[in-house]
């Protein structure tokens, strides 16, 4: 998506909504100085575009008894395959990004679980039957400090 394609109204919409995704049309229309009909239209086109993808709600995982979080590095050798490995990782429930990176390993993926022994059993069960897998590398998060997934932006 090419911001060139937002307006300064699109942009403060989803300055807006990024902060508070429960906004009501009528509360952005007020403080845009748009009628409700109006910013429903702007705020339909901006999902129809997929320049809004979606809404949640964040959950505070240790309120869920998944305190651990780790980052795990894979190196596999998929060749042209990868979908297959994506597939696998993606459909795991414990599984939270997976990333296809550049370097020496070739996946980065999040991961959360309740203790330490779960992230192990998730690491034999699971992560072992993914074919061509060569190596893992863990790293266990002791204290985040940001987690984020809003996005800068941009002023115009």
């Amino acid at each position: 998506m090419n911001t060139l394609e937002l307006d300064r109204t699109d942009l403060e919409i989803l300055r807006m909504m990024q902060g508070n995704a429960r906004i009501s049309n009528v509360e952005l229309a007020k403080a845009l100085n748009m009628a409700p009909s109006g910013m429903l239209e702007r705020v339909r086109k901006l999902e129809q575009k997929k320049v809004i993808e979606s809404y949640s709600t964040q959950i505070n995982a240790e309120a869920l008894g998944q305190k651990l979080l780790a980052f795990v590095s894979m190196r596999v050798l998929d060749g042209p395959d990868y979908q297959k490995t994506t597939a696998l990782l993606t459909a795991l429930p414990e599984v939270q990004e997976v990333h296809h990176i550049a370097g020496d390993d070739c996946y980065l993926v999040k991961v959360r679980t309740s203790d330490s022994a779960s992230l192990m059993a998730l690491m034999r069960n699971s992560f072992s039957q993914i074919p061509n897998l060569i190596s893992t590398r863990t790293t266990i998060v002791l204290q985040t400090v940001k987690e984020t997934r809003q996005l800068v932006i941009p002023e115009l």
